[in-house]
């Protein structure tokens, strides 16, 4: 009787499933862990070629004759369509099926992987990026609905730690797997790697999920207003973030006038959600307050953990000279960690409170950027191995938990909803994250130089002895004009503080990022235990 019962109230509701996302015990425990397992594979794969192909892009500028601001839309084109796409997954999921709109997409997905190899220029690169992205965002929401409406509540934390493995772990070692490959057989085999774990997904995905027939009138009932103000919205908001630092934020008119389609267009978005008897996502969901909470401490780990991502490749890059293959090892210490600890997390969750497991979890993460705030010219691999570690762990502790405390108390014709926000949030953090510290980077870079320039003064003693000397190098290593190798003298001063100016704002960069954690810590002490919830859970 429960389980026609819960049927009905998700046929009723237009739950974001038919057959394929019916009660739990409608399915063999095999065919629900295979469809767990595809999914959340295929949210490994979309995820992981975010940073795969950053940690390639100079590469890729290369050899499809780029420049290096036009380039950045490699990456920019893929993240527009994966954020906009993450929201309507539910929707389209209930409109197509669940079984045929993830394995199409995810068949999609593994096409125009392959066809970005094969890009001959920037605009098809760009639109197959675009479509790649569309299709792969699909896979992110739709592997998190799958675990908090498919598996019961006791598994669902094993689940949720399988998920973790596409938010933390893809993220930290997609450096690595881009840099090995790039250096050692061509840019190309980034999008090649796809190939073999995507049939797999497929495979699973096609022997686990359940027919179920199209509902294409639910496009004519669709929140299509809704639907054009987030696109729009979304879509701008992307933009304006990617293309903001470059552009010279609000002195561009370009950049002032996406921000003002997006100011409108999300607002308008957020007035129909609340008004319209069917919205495209259910926003009162976030007056929830563990919901509510969790978004908060979500973004934040998404501005962190990609925001991290971010600076350590450019700081490797700019400051050690290091080569992507070399970036990519110095990152693998925050991916290895994580392999191995986040299976034990559902483990932990079970002999402790998950609050006290975030916590931890965003305490270690914020340290592990605290640890970096006093760096040196000398500061390269070893010394970021024991921050790295600490940051595997703590990011290894949090996901999971969070996930699982922010979903609970979730009804199943919400958890399409929950599931697009969740995620969404994180993606929007991320690119909040990496747009405020480019920002960040350049602003306390001016900042520094300008203080250490003062300092260097032509009157002072240490600066003559110190022109003196460089002069007397330079004309014993092939100068012969004094006037040059006294300029060469000077601008190599110039260059020393350039770097200590550049090295003093990747520490003010670790700090923001560790000022960040400590927020997502104190919004995660407002959690209250699931157990003192108010309502049903998932099913």
């Amino acid at each position: 009787m429960a389980t026609l019962q819960i049927a009905a109230n998700s046929n009723a509701l237009a739950a974001p499933t038919a057959a394929a996302l019916a009660a739990p015990a409608a399915m063999s425990p095999l065919r629900m862990w295979a469809a767990v397992v595809g999914s959340t594979l295929g949210a490994f794969m979309a995820v992981l070629n975010i940073q795969i192909v950053n940690a390639s892009l100079a590469d890729i500028q290369g050899a499809i004759g780029a420049g290096t601001d036009d380039g950045g839309w490699i990456s920019t084109s893929y993240l527009i369509a994966e954020i906009v796409v993450i929201p309507l997954s539910a929707w389209l999921a209930r409109v197509f099926s669940l079984r045929n709109y993830l394995l199409t997409n995810a068949i999609l997905f593994l096409i125009f992987s392959v066809a970005c190899a094969f890009a001959a220029n920037l605009q098809q690169m760009i639109i197959l990026r675009a479509i790649q992205g569309f299709s792969g965002g699909v896979l992110i929401p739709m592997a998190f609905t799958i675990i908090i409406t498919l598996l019961p509540k006791a598994k669902q934390p094993i689940g949720l730690a399988l998920f973790a493995l596409s938010a933390t772990f893809a993220p930290a070692i997609g450096p690595t797997i881009g840099g090995y490959l790039t250096e050692n057989w061509g840019w190309e085999h980034i999008f090649y790697v796809n190939l073999v774990p995507g049939a797999l997904m497929v495979g699973l995905l096609w022997v686990s999920l359940d027919r179920a027939p199209m509902n294409l009138k639910l496009l004519a009932k669709g929140d299509w207003p809704g639907i054009i103000t987030m696109a729009i919205g979304l879509a701008a908001l992307q933009t304006v973030l990617e293309e903001g630092n470059k552009e010279d934020w609000f002195g561009s008119d370009f950049i002032v006038r996406l921000s003002v389609i997006a100011a409108v267009s999300l607002t308008l978005f957020l007035i129909i959600e609340l008004k319209t008897a069917n919205p495209l996502l259910n926003l009162r969901l976030l007056v929830r307050r563990n919901f509510g909470f969790g978004i908060v401490a979500n973004f934040l780990l998404g501005i962190a953990l990609y925001g991290s991502v971010f600076v350590l490749p450019i700081y490797l890059a700019r400051i050690q000279g290091y080569n992507s293959e070399q970036i990519g090892m110095v990152l693998a210490w925050t991916g290895i960690p994580q392999l191995l600890l986040i299976p034990l997390v559902p483990q932990l969750m079970k002999r402790f409170d998950v609050r006290l497991l975030i916590i931890v979890g965003f305490a270690l993460f914020a340290a592990s950027n605290f640890m970096n705030v006093h760096m040196t010219g000398d500061y390269a691999s070893d010394q970021l191995f024991w921050p790295n570690i600490v940051r595997a762990i703590g990011q290894a502790l949090v996901f999971t938990p969070l996930s699982a405390i922010a979903t609970a108390g979730i009804e199943q014709e919400n958890a399409g909803s929950a599931s697009a926000l969740f995620n969404m949030m994180r993606n929007l953090g991320g690119a909040v994250g990496i747009a405020s510290l480019q920002t960040f980077l350049s602003k306390r870079e001016q900042f520094h130089s300008n203080i250490l320039t003062h300092s260097v003064s032509i009157f002072e003693e240490a600066t003559r002895d110190r022109i003196a000397r460089l002069t007397g190098y330079f004309m014993s290593h092939g100068v012969s004009d004094q006037a040059l190798a006294s300029h060469k003298a000077v601008v190599a001063i110039a260059l020393k503080i350039r770097k200590q100016a550049n090295i003093m704002a990747f520490s003010d960069t670790f700090f923001l990022l560790g000022v960040a954690l400590v927020v997502a810590l104190l919004a995660s002490l407002l959690l209250r235990k699931p157990g003192q919830l108010s309502g049903g859970g998932a099913h």
